[in-house]
């Protein structure tokens, strides 16, 4: 004989409303919301370059309109725009150089911009690199006289002699520390002398790189000697009339 064992059987009941899924309201929540576009909430911007670049118009820039304490012109200022050297000046040739430019103030509908930071495109720097020659960085901190504090990196590499037959081109350690010190001593004789309008307009047709190439060829011949990246460290206390200037 035997004897199975049976288990009570259990009701378990659900309280209405709290799966969404079994409530007969759950699939329509939400349903009378309107859907409001976001762009319509927002405003378009013209970013404008300093006067040193041929095409100053760079490009637009959207931001939400004021509204209770969020303020447009505050939400624009400060943002960083990378800008081809080609496009700025209209001329290919420049193409290998990006330049960083930052909003400093908002008149009307138009952002007003200023130098901020210059680098080399990746593909240039990789084509100037090659075998049979001694690559020189050197790079300094420097001030310009209206009070910004520039971080400047400079680039060279040797040239073979012209009355030599030799396959390489490599300088010795001693040369390669002459050579560094000599652009130090320029690129610090350029930066400090002048404003940052100015040394930007020095930048661009590369009259740096002219320079430590003529300088340096006692101590052993360069070539593509470039200022090959800039970075701004810190600025000074903002001035509406500076800004107007370089505009």
């Amino acid at each position: 004989f035997c004897r199975l064992a049976t288990r009570p059987s259990v009701h378990v009941n659900m309280a209405v409303g709290k799966n969404k899924r079994l409530s007969k309201s759950g699939g329509k929540r939400g349903k009378g919301k309107k859907v409001v576009d976001p762009y319509s909430k927002k405003d378009w911007y013209e970013v404008k370059a300093p006067s040193v670049f041929t095409n100053r118009n760079i490009c637009k820039t959207i931001v939400t309109r004021t509204t209770g304490t969020k303020i447009a012109s505050e939400a624009l200022k400060h943002r960083v725009f990378e800008v081809n050297l080609a496009d700025l000046n209209k001329d290919e040739d420049q193409g290998f150089r990006k330049m960083k430019l930052r909003i400093e103030d908002v008149a009307g509908k138009s952002c007003l911009t200023n130098f901020y930071g210059m680098d080399f495109t990746t593909d240039k720097l990789r084509s100037l690199v090659r075998k049979w020659q001694t690559l020189i960085e050197a790079h300094v901190d420097v001030k310009t006289l209206d009070g910004f504090y520039l971080r400047i990196f400079a680039i060279g590499f040797t040239n073979k002699r012209t009355n030599t037959n030799r396959k390489t081109a490599y300088a010795q350690t001693a040369q390669i520390r002459r050579i560094r010190a000599k652009m130090m001593a320029i690129m610090i004789k350029h930066a400090t002398t002048v404003e940052l309008k100015d040394l930007v307009a020095k930048f661009i047709p590369e009259a740096i790189g002219k320079e430590i190439t003529k300088a340096c060829n006692g101590i052993y011949p360069l070539k593509d000697v470039f200022i090959r990246k800039v970075k701004v460290l810190k600025t000074p206390k903002f001035d509406s009339h500076k800004l107007a200037r370089v505009h």
